[in-house]
């Protein structure tokens, strides 16, 4: 007997007849002889609109409150698609984040799991129940709810397979698999049978929205078998994340593009020893995750040091970098959020050279002005103003013939 741990989004519960759908697809896994355990997303805009409904309360919500406001989304799911299960007459049952074991930090918001206490999941397989569990939660050593931040019920699921060693975990979304990029912005798109994990990491990165990085990160360390699949067309087979590929002619798995940046230069700033740790202990000291840094040649005994952060911590940023300008006497920030990051991911870059050159060649000859590029063994990113974002990803994915 195996144990299928299988996760839903939220387009898959969205509705009273994608419920019965999901059910189906848990009790026909069950029926094959299968332990199956099954995480959930909020319903569609459940999320988004529990947000809404604070900040008609309130412009600064506490984080704690926030979390026990947005888990309940969560719960509406478990116990709704519990409902639809019982009415096709199998044996299951709903378990919230902290009654399925799941222990996290103390952060709000975007806590990271610590542990998972199985004890609970365990004894209900052994009554032979299906176990519905709400996804993106747990409690902290203060049992308060806190959550995992948006896409953690992604890393949910990962994690209950790799503590209970489950023999796969399968991802059921809005799309089939794992495309070569977004088929809503490149027609021509195909889908991927495989992916390495670090493939498949710097894509979600890099803004694929198919998988939450922490879960292919998780998934890699525990060596969790992961394949994404289709819930509305759950009989087409879908895309394997695994350790190693087949070897494939294809040197780029895919391309990816992240709207969600801002990027902030600090102009002249003195050119001393220790001054770039200055800045980028102080960011990380709030919590600001950087992801691509530039800094220029030094002049006149100054530099100027370029970064990009996620909008969301752009505020924390802006104040810590005028902060910092102030302590070393810099001259001034400069701020841009209507930028987008573009990259290539894939793991034959590395021992095959041109690739870079024919990326920049593809968005030079499409008169596609870049400002930042950062480099990895998989990836090449690049930063671009975001009305181009789109036409970039074309002609990217055409260059590379994807």
């Amino acid at each position: 007997m195996n144990l299928i741990v299988q996760k839903f989004g939220g387009t898959s519960v969205a509705n009273v007849e994608r419920i019965r759908n999901v059910a189906q697809i848990i009790t026909d896994t069950y029926e094959r002889g299968n332990d199956v355990i099954a995480v959930v997303s909020a319903q569609g805009d459940t999320t988004d609109d529990l947000i809404k409904k604070a900040a008609e309360i309130t412009s600064k919500p506490s984080s704690r409150e926030m979390d026990v406001l947005l888990s309940t989304g969560e719960q509406i799911s478990m116990s709704l698609l519990a409902m639809a299960i019982e009415e096709l007459g199998y044996p299951v049952i709903s378990l919230s984040g902290w009654q399925a074991g799941f222990l996290t930090e103390a952060t709000h918001g975007n806590a990271r799991i610590k542990k998972i206490n199985t004890e609970r999941l365990q004894n209900e397989l052994d009554k032979k129940n299906i176990v519905i569990v709400a996804g993106f939660q747990g409690i902290n050593r203060y049992d308060d709810i806190t959550t995992l931040g948006r896409g953690g019920s992604d890393t949910s699921a990962v994690a209950i397979a790799a503590a209970l060693k489950a023999d796969k975990c399968e991802i059921y979304t809005d799309v089939d698999g794992v495309y070569t990029t977004d088929p809503r912005i490149v027609p021509n798109a195909h889908k991927l049978d495989e992916i390495t994990y670090d493939e498949m990491l710097e894509l979600a990165t890099c803004g694929a929205n198919v998988l939450h990085n922490r879960s292919v990160e998780m998934a890699k360390k525990y060596s969790v078998k992961l394949e994404v699949r289709s819930s509305i067309n759950s009989d087409v087979p879908g895309t394997e994340v695994k350790e190693v590929c087949k070897v494939e002619k294809m040197l780029i798995k895919g391309v990816a593009m992240d709207n969600d940046v801002a990027r902030i230069s600090v102009l002249e700033v003195p050119n001393q020893p220790g001054i770039a740790f200055k800045l980028f202990s102080a960011l990380a000291a709030e919590k600001v995750n950087v992801d691509i840094i530039l800094q220029s040649v030094g002049r006149n005994g100054t530099k100027d040091i370029s970064f990009t952060v996620s909008t969301a911590h752009k505020q924390q940023a802006l104040k810590v970098s005028e902060e910092f300008k102030e302590i070393v006497g810099a001259k001034e920030i400069v701020f841009k959020d209507n930028v987008s990051k573009v990259s290539i991911v894939g793991a034959g870059m590395l021992s095959n050279p041109g690739v870079a050159a024919k990326m920049f060649e593809a968005l030079g000859e499409s008169n596609i002005n870049i400002s930042m590029i950062s480099t990895s063994e998989i990836k090449i990113s690049v930063l671009i103003d975001q009305d181009q974002a789109k036409r970039a990803v074309n002609v990217i994915h055409d260059a590379f013939a994807l």
